[in-house]
């Protein structure tokens, strides 16, 4: 009785592992199906004529703003690294750390501009000078110019 019993046991588990293997032909077989339903479909749809529209381009007004308009932010600063600043500097970056500034001088370093470091000790910034002026009408241009490439960019008046 007791052979019986394990010899049940040992047929329903080999029954039943091998009724749930996966036939990998049952898989070929919906794959090749699916790929055929897919060229008779694109092989019936009807095939739509071309046709060229000529575009305008589009042109966005460039309109200065007023030098008296724009922002300008007043801070006591002390020159780190570079040669000095003059009343107005375009400043591209404001970091806590002194490296991340320097990465930023040297980035700027190599693009042409004559970078430079001031540190603001009332707030503990770093400010990236990427250029100085002594007028604002030439901060503004610069400015301008510069948020192409760095969109945060903005006006320091030095004390």
């Amino acid at each position: 009785m007791k052979k019986f019993f394990v010899l049940g046991i040992g047929l329903g588990a080999a029954f039943a592992m091998t009724s749930c293997k996966s036939s990998e032909s049952a898989y070929k077989k919906a794959y090749e199906k699916a790929k055929q339903q897919q060229v008779i479909a694109t092989e019936q749809e009807p095939v739509q004529p071309t046709t060229q529209v000529e575009v305008a381009p589009v042109t966005t007004p460039t309109t200065t703003p007023d030098v008296n308009t724009v922002q300008v932010q007043t801070e006591n600063v002390t020159v780190v690294a570079g040669n000095g600043l003059k009343a107005y500097s375009v400043v591209c970056g404001s970091f806590s750390l002194k490296a991340n500034a320097e990465n930023l001088q040297k980035r700027l370093a190599n693009a042409g501009y004559n970078s430079q470091i001031a540190f603001n000790s009332a707030k503990n910034m770093y400010r990236v000078v990427a250029s100085t002026f002594d007028d604002k009408a030439s901060a503004v241009q610069s400015r301008n110019t510069l948020r192409a490439s760095y969109p945060d960019a903005w006006l320091l008046y030095s004390k």
